[in-house]
């Protein structure tokens, strides 16, 4: 399970006194118990995996934004350290699918459920979230079904 291994990897780094990278996967630590908290008034994922994948990869566009606003306010010392930040949470995330296995995914789903315009993109989505959610970076995805459907 990545919850294991976030364990594992905050004890090595503690011990390597790996300081940012310790930084970082307390970081992770809480935003997971977080959501654990968030999950027991609401519905939780089935799998445990899911819920951490979901968290790692909010994790990550949060961090991406932030080095936007970095770049553009012309503070690079503070988008170095975002990205750094990024670099350990990817770590934890399985493998992305590629552009092209995406499209693939989204085309067979779309002849599997009859989808044919714009208007069917909800309906795409969901399936893909369901079947591909922990691989694949859903607003990217969202841009690719769009595309596909048009």
């Amino acid at each position: 399970m990545i919850r294991d291994d976030i364990q594992a990897a905050q004890i090595t780094a503690m011990k390597a006194g790996d300081k940012p990278r310790t930084a970082t996967i307390r970081l992770i630590v809480a935003a997971i118990k977080n959501r654990d908290i968030e999950a027991r008034t609401g519905k939780a994922p089935a799998d445990d995996d899911t819920l951490v994948v979901e968290v790692l990869q909010k994790m990550v566009k949060q961090r991406r934004e932030s080095i936007d606003l970095y770049v553009k306010g012309g503070r690079p010392e503070l988008a170095e350290i975002e990205a750094s930040e990024i670099t350990v949470i990817e770590d934890f995330l399985p493998t992305q699918l590629s552009e092209e296995e995406t499209t693939a995914a989204i085309e067979a789903i779309k002849a599997e459920i009859g989808a044919e315009s714009v208007k069917d993109m909800g309906k795409v989505m969901a399936v893909l979230k369901e079947r591909h959610a922990s691989s694949l970076d859903m607003s990217k995805a969202s841009a690719l079904v769009k595309a596909a459907l048009s």
